[in-house]
């Protein structure tokens, strides 16, 4: 799916794919995020790291064997957000510190490259893990909040 949808002289830009929570899939979402991006002219370096994250999270602790995640890019409003939804709504993932266990350290590199991220349940059995990132800078302090909770973090 990849529409362009041109709401009150808003561009809103959407993709999404449906992908096997495989190592295969994971490599694909990232491929694909690149290619999406670049077509829309949006920077996808960081964007790339992100959902090479989620993507490898959603195959590894939301997999269910036989059930694939999905992907979705949505860019509007100068915002660009990320969502993968996979099958495992009661494993959230936590960011852990350096140091901790081996399990959790990639939300460190979410939480640096995205402005915001967070989880959404449901609908059951599933969760979406989602990240955004400002596409315009914008004036003043930003990136005052810190973590991954359901509620995500906020700008200022």
């Amino acid at each position: 799916m990849n529409p362009e949808i041109t709401q009150a002289g808003t561009t809103v830009r959407q993709f999404s794919v449906q992908l096997s929570a495989t190592r295969r899939g994971a490599r694909l979402a990232r491929l694909l995020v690149t290619e999406q991006l670049r077509s829309w002219g949006v920077p996808f370096e960081a964007t790339a790291h992100v959902v090479a994250e989620l993507a490898t999270n959603a195959t590894h602790h939301g997999r269910v064997p036989g059930r694939d995640f999905r992907l979705a890019l949505t860019a509007a409003e100068g915002t660009l957000r990320i969502e993968v939804t996979d099958t495992r709504g009661d494993r959230l993932p936590v960011a852990r510190q350096p140091g901790d266990d081996e399990s959790g350290r990639g939300l460190i590199l979410v939480d640096a490259f995205a402005d915001r991220w967070g989880v959404t349940p449901g609908p059951a059995p599933c969760k979406t893990v989602w990240a955004e990132f400002d596409l315009a800078p914008r004036p003043g302090p930003h990136r005052i909040a810190r973590g991954g909770s359901d509620a995500g973090r906020t700008g200022a």
